[in-house]
């Protein structure tokens, strides 16, 4: 299995700090989530029921019509490459490496190139995935010039992946009130903006013609019920998703300057990480490591991505471990 940030316990383990103990900024999680209320204990007791409401607050939202509700996205994209026989497949790089994992393990061609070379991609390749905006460097590719991308490639009866996972804060950037249209899939999660990682709830947003095939590959009751009964209670909370959308960027620039302030320049980064490339990225993740503060590290480039601390006291942490790293 490929590295991912979140590994608390493996951390705790290595370093020798009680799991508790940890400040963990490595997952790119907004850590004020979406608060979950009491599941009435009646959902527990059934099997998860397709008109209980999800699908219908989540089209609402996405304002879309055709939408499938998966196990997080990771379920979509790990699935999504066995719907299409062997093909050239172009993927951004860096980028989120699981998109290019599943294809390769299915036995796709994968190339991967830059983020400036990616829309050029459509004359050659006959599936392109992006990450928008981008993990890790936080990339955010206009709606004209994908939309541009995808008719190239749906003229020739290909595909174009939006892996749109980050885009809750900016939904005005999001190409999900664009589906259903043939060749385009949208994917989203309520794991990073809303903070719900442990729910294990995405949507793909598509035509008929690949959700269906997919709906019968991931089988039935992919998302429990309790999951199911709180994505679409915070898919409905509009109050709470405009407060969120006003912090985060208040967060992200003062995440941005701090580390600026410890002359660690963010590279790239969006409303809910800042990714900060550097000869001495394994020395700045290790350092931090020994005080408790959890970060994710990339080697291809050398760099080192940084999620919001949440409580005010976490923000006085980080400053103060970044200090020590100077020193």
């Amino acid at each position: 299995m490929l590295e991912h940030g979140g590994r608390l316990r493996r951390a705790a383990q290595r370093y020798g700090i009680d799991e508790a103990s940890w400040l963990d900024l490595s997952s790119g999680i907004n850590p004020h989530g979406w608060p979950v209320p009491a599941v009435p204990g009646e959902v527990w007791l059934r099997l998860p029921q397709e008109d209980d409401g999800l699908d219908a607050a989540a089209k609402e939202y996405y304002g879309t019509m055709e939408i499938l509700a998966v196990s997080g996205s990771q379920a979509a994209l790990q699935t999504l490459p066995m719907l299409r026989p062997p093909t050239q497949v172009a993927l951004v790089a860096p980028s989120y490496a699981e998109h290019a994992h599943a294809w390769q393990r299915h036995g796709h061609q994968v190339s991967s190139v830059s983020a400036a070379e990616i829309l050029q991609t459509g004359t050659n390749a006959q599936v392109v995935v992006i990450v928008n905006p981008n993990n890790p460097s936080g990339k955010l590719f206009g709606i004209d010039e994908l939309l541009s991308l995808h008719a190239q490639l749906a003229a020739r009866g290909g595909w174009l992946v939006v892996d749109e996972a980050f885009m809750d804060a900016t939904p005005e950037h999001s190409l999900a009130s664009r589906c259903p249209r043939p060749g385009l899939i949208v994917l989203r999660s309520l794991g990073k903006f809303f903070g719900l990682a442990g729910a294990r709830v995405g949507f793909v947003l598509a035509e008929p013609a690949v959700l269906r095939p997919l709906a019968e590959l991931l089988g039935p009751w992919p998302v429990a019920a309790p999951s199911r009964y709180a994505a679409a209670l915070a898919l409905r909370d509009t109050a709470w998703q405009r407060a969120t959308r006003e912090r985060l960027p208040l967060a992200a620039q003062r995440l941005a300057d701090l580390l600026q302030s410890s002359n660690l320049t963010p590279s790239g980064g969006c409303t809910l990480f800042q990714w900060v490339c550097c000869a001495d990225a394994v020395r700045v993740h290790e350092q931090l490591a020994q005080q408790g503060v959890l970060t994710r590290l990339y080697s291809a480039p050398h760099s080192v991505r940084f999620g919001l601390p949440g409580e005010e006291a976490q923000w006085v942490r980080l400053a103060e471990a970044l200090r020590r790293c100077l020193r």
